[in-house]
């Protein structure tokens, strides 16, 4: 018997082999996430980044008609201003950004809906792969609000700033095949292959190398800490850096020799 998520919903985590599966369990309110799904995610997430084994994350949702519909209106819209950005803004930009940034390749499979913050998560994904009757939207406007967890430049980095403005401004929504034809997503299945197509990709990819792919992920994603990682890794490798360490424990001056 299955057990039952509690009101709040959880995320929870299976490894099975070199693929690990993140799950979002609250089917009852379209995988609405509430502040205890989102330290539930950060926390999977960080235990992904610290095991080697773990080649590949699929990201996945309860149920056949949400992916996940956004932040719990309920929820944060009970709170006052400052606390709207001491914890859902600031919280849930820092455990997406944490998703974006995990080592590991991962692959959103997005069944039905994906909207406002739940479009968001699927955006820190590396790959998207999508059922046939998924449907994407961010409907901040029509509440009075913005997308708030990075929206505003992932959806543009995804499909362009004029489409991403016409999403936003809108608040419309967009269907599987104009997602795919868009970029939005990489492929669309029929709704009963999603899973089996996603875990195959995943399979496929922890195939390879995976230190290259890795490092090709970090390489495309850029940034400071791609660069300072892939410079560092280097350095590491080096004569001069096996010199320094050596020469700081003997207490000497290093002789370096630029190899």
């Amino acid at each position: 018997m299955t057990e039952e998520a509690p009101p709040q919903g959880r995320v929870t985590l299976e490894v099975q082999g070199s693929v690990a599966m993140l799950m979002l369990d609250r089917s009852a309110k379209l995988n609405a996430l509430s502040l205890e799904m989102l330290d539930e995610l950060e926390r999977h997430v960080a235990a992904i980044d610290r095991d080697n084994d773990v080649r590949v994350v699929v990201i996945a949702a309860a149920g056949d008609r949400a992916f996940c519909v956004g932040a719990d209106v309920n929820a944060w819209s009970a709170l006052e201003p400052l606390d709207m950005w001491r914890r859902w803004i600031r919280e849930g930009h820092r455990v997406l950004q944490r998703l974006a940034d995990v080592r590991q390749p991962t692959i959103a499979a997005i069944n039905g809906f994906a909207f406002g913050g739940g479009l968001e998560l699927a955006l820190a994904a590396d790959i998207r792969i999508a059922s046939e009757t998924a449907s994407f939207a961010m409907p901040e406007t029509k509440i009075g609000t913005l997308p708030g967890w990075a929206g505003t430049s992932r959806l543009p980095d995804a499909i362009g700033a004029a489409r991403a403005k016409q999403m936003i401004f809108s608040g419309g929504r967009c269907d599987a095949a104009t997602a795919e034809r868009w970029g939005l997503v990489n492929e669309v299945v029929p709704a009963d292959r999603l899973m089996d197509r996603a875990r195959e990709l995943a399979l496929e990819i922890a195939g390879n190398a995976p230190v290259s792919v890795q490092l090709a992920k970090a390489a495309i994603d850029g940034g400071p800490i791609a660069l300072e990682g892939l410079a560092g890794a280097l350095a590491a490798s080096t004569d001069d850096l096996r010199e320094g360490v050596a020469s700081f424990r003997e207490k000497r001056t290093p002789r370096f020799r630029g190899r």
